[in-house]
Order: structure tokens, then C-alpha cells, then sequence
């Protein structure tokens, strides 16, 4: 049933229908009507499938081009046939019994001269088949051996782009559908450009047979003379080979301009002409044009008007170019006012600096923009120091502050803020200042460090330096207190999109480490949190690989968060310890009373987080203990590092961050093997009894020296 609707579509009958004329034109002998007929349509054919190939912007646009030029070429031979049956039968009663068309073409192309018929020809023989055709068989061999030869590579890139999410499963099935056809076109074009050649040389041999019978036939069938049969049958000979080399030189053309086409988004005539339209190409044709004409030997006449034309080319497309590089302003959009966006009411920046209206001319283009640039100064440092990209900051007006005050936001929390001058300099006491200075000013406090200062006119710089104090404008002083805030708050700033850009910088060099992590076993979200984790406990990720090699060795074992730190945290000691004491120092270390540590790890517990919880008395002990210690060491001395057992070491960071921040907690298992140590101080253990004060104990020592290798075993 689907058989017979199929050929009751008159679109589906005409292929068939056309095949079947092609032989009947062959075999059964037509008038001459008809055949003028066949000849015309020919022609326009050539004609039609040439504007078809020059008009498509790729080579796959015309898809079916090597089955058109089959038929085509079929169509020309099965003329060629019908038209040799009536030359040779009817060409006797004169050049008018082959019909118009043949007569045309052999009286008025050669002007009824045979001889320059053949001529002319031969020509057309020799253009179409040693330069037309042999060379858009060669660019077709080219083609379809490149075009093969690159079909798995090109499969492979859609295998990829599909699996890594850059398009769906319907544009890659179109994708490659069309990889395919291509390398389908290419190969059949290969094998088509063989039916052009086959052609030329048919034409050759079919013009050879009409000339010989023709002048035998008029001879001994007719009784013609050599000269009447001659003028007749190869003058008719002459016509009907050139009404066939015509469109057969137009298809040769057609099927070059396939195989040499490049993608582009316009057709031929656009590619060629938007490639000839650039000025530079015509002045130097002016130029050489004139320069011919000034010779006196040369016709001056043509030359000087060509080189006229092509300087009046040139100029034309000057200008035209100058008025495209003008940008052309469109008028903005009416804005509703009725209407709220999301921008409306809605920060899209993590960190975002909000100055009153008083400190507005720091951000002014027409002065230099001194904020802008320190705050882009201090990104740049903070994402040197983390190892990862920080997120742009937002410099903003607020009208609810005060005119000279600024404040610092991060995730809309208020990090801190002062009031600056923004015409004036402040002078900072560093602890370096002469006694009894002479400079005078408002008294203030640094925002970054709480030192003494004094905002000064500018002229005064000079003798504030003088004087011993550290001068910095007021873009500066925005500039350090934003980067003391931040520093310390690394972790609050990384996200899944900086996580994201980390990973696939590190799969240039590093792709099968990246994948034993992510996806698998740890999702985006849980390698975010472990380094943020990592972040809080101020280790950098500025080396990654390292970082990501521990975490790949702790993934074998668990995946469970807090589990993952520490073994990670493990691998990492010595990058952890050599932060704060090279490996050639001794470590300066306090440990915890036996009891005390075993009362923290087995005491209170949170219910959410399972961590231990200290006791407000033990943890101000803990606190005031460690902090009069590390006082006690004086400035430029190696930090304290509190070694505890792993169950404690989250508790007691939380603890020593905000009272002791210099203090480095780490876990035993932490602490590298081959690093010295010194063992300062126990916490909590009991004063030791000495019956005389004025002699040492005879066992602290022995006591000490064991410690103290048991903390280095």
C-alpha cells in the first residue's frame, strides 16, 4: 500500500519518469522538435546547477550535486545518440533536418566554417578536460582522502563534547549526520568528477564518428560530392558537438566551484566580493595601471581609464570602511520606572565596599580612579597568598552613611568600617615616632591595626615622615583595612565556582589525580567544603597538587568529612609545621596535662557537630596559659604550636583562634617524624615538688629529656 501512495506522488514519479526518457531518446529515433526541445533544456539545466553550486554557503549545501551531475552527464550522452541518429539519417537534405538549435550553432559560432568549428572545439575539449575537470578531480581525490582520514577524529570530539555536557544528544546525532554525509559527499564527489572526464573524452570520439560516417554515408548513400558531404556533415558535426561542450563546460565549472568552496556564512558571490572590498587591494592596481599608461608604446587609451576606475574604487571603499568604523549609538531603551529587576534589589558581589556620598572622588575616573587600583592590588595579593581566583569587589554608594565613612561587607555582614578624609593623609604611629613632635593634626586610630594616628594635610607628609610616622593616603588606608579583613576569612570567599576553575586548570597536567577525586567519589559540593576546611585552618591551596594527591590517597579509606581532614591534614604536616619553623629549627611545643586532654576529649559533646565542648573555666585557663607563654617569647620568635590528640584538635583551634591566633594547633599525628622539637610547657600538669627550692629536681630533667623524645618519636 505505501508502494503504491509513494508512486501516486507526481514528486516521486519524476526521477523515474526522466530515467526512462533518457532511454528512450537513445534507442527510439526523435523529430527534430524535440529534439531543439531537449537541447534547451539541457542548457538550462548546466545553467540552473551552476547558480545552485555558486549560491550555497557550503559544500554540503548541495548534497546531491554528484547524483545531479550523473543525470546531467546521462542526459547529454542520450542527446548526443539522438542527435548522431539524425545527423547521419537526415543530414543530406541539408543543415536545417538536425533541427534549429544544431544549425544555429554551426552557422553562427563559426560562421559556417568547418574548419574553425573544429578548431574552436578542440579549445573547448582542451579547457574543460586538461584544466577544469583535471583539476577539480585532483582538489575532489584531496578532499575525500582528508576528509576520511580526519572522520575518527571528528567522531571522537563529539563523543567528548557530548560526555563533558557541551551539547545534547539531539545535536550530536545531527552532528554526526552531518560528519557523515560529508564524508559521503567528499567520496562520491571523488568518483564523480570521472564522469566529466569520461564525458570530454566522449565528446571527441562521438565528433570523430559523425565527421567519418557523415562524409562516407554523403558519399556512397547519397552520391554527394567530397566537398558537399564534407561542408555538410561535419559543419552539422561541428554544431551538435559544441550544443553538447557547452553545458558540459558549465557542469565541469559547477563541480569545481563544489569541491573549492570553504564554509562561510555568505554565498560565492558574497565570499568573494566581501574579500575583494578591502581599499588596500586597489590603490596599488591604480598605481600599476597608471604606470603602464605612462609608457608611450603602450595604448593609453584603456590604461589611464583602468586606472582611473580602480583609483575611484579604491576611494569609495576608503570611505566606506571609515563610516563602518564609526560606532553607531543606539538610543538607550525606555526605562519604566514602574518596573523593579532583580539588579533592583538584589548584590550579586560576595564582598562589596560601600562609601558615603563625601568619598565618591575616590572612585573618580578624572583623578585616577586611587581606590579602584588598590582595591584590584589587593584581589590580586589575596589570590596569590589563597591559591585561588578571589571574586571581584563591588565599590558602591551608600546614602545612609555618613559622607566620610566607609564599610566593608562580605556576604552582606558589616566586617568593620571607619571614617577617613579623603583630602588629607593619615600619619600612623608605628612605634617609631620622636618624642616631643611637633605635628599636629586630628587625632584618630588606624582601622587596620588600632595604632595612634593623625590625619594631616598633604603638605605635612614630608615632615611626618621626619618626624618617624607612616604616611598613607586615604585610598591606601581603605585599601590594607580591606585586606586585614579578608585575610583572615579565606574560606568565606571560595565557592563551587572557584573550585570548579581550580579543578579544570589542573586537568592540562594533572587529569587522572582529578579523577580518582571528582565527580567521584567527592562530589563539587564536598571538595568545596574540604577546602574550605582546609582554608579555615590557614592552609593555603596556592600548591594544589599536593593537597589533591593526600586527598586521593584519603578517599580510599573514608568519605566522610571530618574524617577527611584529618587524614588529609596528616599527610600535609610537614607543609603545616614548615609554615611556622624551618626543619632545621626546633618546634617550639606545648602540649596538655594527660588528665586535663582525657577530661576535654571525654567530657560534653555537641549534638550536631559531635566535637568536643570546653568548659568556660578550663577554656580561659587554656586560653590566659597559653597566651602568657607566648608573650613571654618575645616578637620575631618561632610561634607556639599546641600538640593534642586528633579527637581535641578541632575544639581547641576554635579555641586558641581568638585567644592566642599565633599559637599553631596541631594534632600528633600531625607532627612530622623527623622534625626537632622543644617542649615548652605542659598545661595543666601539677607543679612539681623540689624539697630544696634552690636546687632543681633531680627528676624534672630525666623527666624533660623523656618527654621530649617521646614528642619527637
Amino acid at each position: 500500500m505505501n508502494l503504491f501512495k509513494r508512486f501516486g506522488d507526481p514528486s516521486a514519479m519524476a526521477l523515474p519518469a526522466g530515467i526512462l526518457i533518457l532511454i528512450v531518446l537513445m534507442i527510439v529515433p526523435v523529430p527534430a522538435f524535440i529534439l531543439d526541445v531537449s537541447f534547451v533544456m539541457n542548457i538550462a539545466l548546466s545553467v540552473a546547477v551552476l547558480m545552485a553550486a555558486m549560491n550555497s554557503e557550503k559544500p554540503l549545501d548541495f548534497s546531491s550535486f554528484p547524483s545531479v551531475l550523473l543525470f546531467a552527464t546521462l542526459l547529454r550522452l542520450a542527446l548526443n545518440v539522438a542527435s548522431t541518429r539524425v545527423v547521419l539519417v537526415h543530414g543530406h537534405e541539408g543543415e536545417a533536418a538536425a533541427g534549429k538549435v544544431i544549425e544555429s550553432f554551426g552557422e553562427f559560432l563559426i560562421g559556417g566554417n568547418f574548419a574553425v568549428g573544429i578548431f574552436v572545439f578542440l579549445i573547448l575539449v582542451i579547457i574543460n578536460l586538461v584544466v577544469v575537470t583535471k583539476g577539480a578531480g585532483r582538489v575532489s581525490e584531496v578532499s575525500a582522502r582528508f576528509t576520511l582520514d580526519a572522520l575518527p577524529g571528528k567522531q571522537m570530539a563529539i563523543d567528548a563534547d557530548l560526555a563533558a555536557g557541551l551539547m545534547t544528544a539531539d545535536e550530536a546525532k545531527a552532528r554526526r549526520r552531518e560528519v557523515s554525509t560529508e564524508a559521503d559527499f567528499y567520496g562520491s564527489m571523488d568518483g564523480s568528477s570521472k564522469f566529466v572526464k569520461g564525458d570530454a573524452i566522449a565528446a571527441l570520439l562521438i565528433l570523430g564518428v559523425n565527421i567519418i560516417a557523415g562524409f562516407c554515408l554523403g558519399m556512397i548513400s547519397h552520391q554527394m560530392s567530397a566537398g558537399d558531404a564534407a561542408q555538410t556533415y561535419i559543419t552539422l558535426a561541428i554544431g551538435d558537438a559544441l550544443v553538447a561542450q557547452v553545458p558540459s563546460l558549465l557542469l565541469s565549472i559547477a563541480a569545481a566551484v563544489i569541491v573549492t568552496r570553504v564554509s562561510d556564512s555568505r554565498d560565492l558571490a558574497g565570499q568573494i566580493g566581501g574579500q575583494f572590498a578591502a581599499p588596500g587591494t586597489w590603490l596599488p592596481v591604480a598605481v600599476v595601471l597608471a604606470a603602464i599608461g605612462m609608457i608611450p608604446a603602450m595604448p593609453q587609451t584603456i590604461f589611464l581609464p583602468a586606472a582611473g576606475l580602480a583609483f575611484w574604487l579604491w576611494n569609495v571603499l576608503r570611505k566606506r570602511a571609515a563610516l563602518a568604523a564609526v560606532p553607531v549609538v543606539e538610543p538607550e531603551p525606555e526605562v519604566d520606572p514602574s518596573r523593579i529587576t532583580l539588579e533592583d534589589v538584589s548584590d550579586h558581589t560576595l564582598v562589596t565596599i560601600e562609601l558615603g556620598y563625601g568619598l565618591v572622588q575616590l572612585v573618580d575616573e578624572r583623578r585616577g580612579s586611587p581606590l579602584v587600583t588598590r582595591v584590584t592590588g589587593v584581589r590580586k595579593q589575596l589570590s596569590q597568598s589563597f591559591g585561588f581566583i578571589v571574586p571581584q569587589f563591588r565599590v558602591r554608594d551608600a546614602l545612609d552613611m555618613p559622607p566620610y565613612d566607609y564599610r566593608i561587607v562580605l556576604g552582606g555582614v558589616n566586617l568593620g568600617g571607619a571614617m577617613i578624609r579623603p583630602d588629607k593623609v593619615l600619619a600612623i604611629d608605628t612605634g617609631e615616632v620622636r618624642q616631643g613632635h611637633s605635628l599636629r593634626g586630628e587625632a584618630t586610630q588606624d582601622p587596620s591595626f588600632g595604632c595612634p594616628a593623625i590625619w594631616i594635610d598633604t603638605a605635612a607628609r614630608d615632615q611626618a615622615t621626619a618626624e618617624g610616622f607612616l604616611t598613607v593616603d586615604p585610598g591606601t588606608v581603605i585599601a590594607t583595612h580591606l585586606n586585614q579583613l579578608l585575610v583572615e576569612r579565606p574560606q568565606d570567599m571560595l565557592g563551587p565556582d572557584q573550585v570548579k576553575d581550580l579543578l579544570e586548570s589542573l586537568k592540562d597536567t594533572a587529569s587522572g589525580l582529578i579523577e580518582t577525586v571528582h565527580p567521584q567519589p567527592l562530589s563539587l559540593a564536598a571538595v568545596t567544603r574540604l577546602l574550605r576546611a582546609l582554608l579555615e585552618d590557614h592552609i593555603p591551596i596556592s600548591h594544589p597538587l599536593p593537597i589533591l594527591a593526600s586527598l586521593s590517597r584519603a578517599v580510599q579509606q573514608t568519605v566522610d568529612h571530618d574524617r577527611l581532614v584529618e587524614l588529609v591534614r596528616a599527610d600535609l604536616g610537614a607543609l603545616i609545621v614548615g609554615r611556622v619553623c624551618p626543619p632545621h629549627e626546633r618546634l617550639p611545643v606545648v602540649t596538655l596535662d594527660a588528665g586535663l586532654e582525657g577530661s576535654i576529649v571525654q567530657g560534653m559533646q555537641d549534638p550536631v557537630t559531635g566535637q568536643p565542648v570546653i568548659e568556660p573555666d578550663l577554656a580561659r585557663m587554656i586560653g590566659e596559659t597559653i597566651t602568657a607563654l607566648a608573650e613571654a617569647r618575645g616578637p620575631g620568635a618561632i610561634p607556639l604550636t599546641l600538640v593534642v590528640q586528633p579527637r581535641a584538635r578541632r575544639a581547641l583551634a576554635a579555641l586558641l583562634r581568638m585567644r592566642a591566633p599565633s599559637c599553631l594547633v596541631i594534632s600528633i599525628a600531625e607532627l612530622p617524624a623527623t622534625q626537632p622539637i622543644e617542649v615548652v610547657d605542659v598545661v595543666g600538669a601539677p607543679p612539681p615538688v623540689n624539697q630544696n627550692p634552690s636546687l632543681p629536681n633531680p627528676d624534672s630533667h630525666a623527666n624533660y629529656t623523656h618527654e621530649a623524645e617521646s614528642m619527637a618519636a
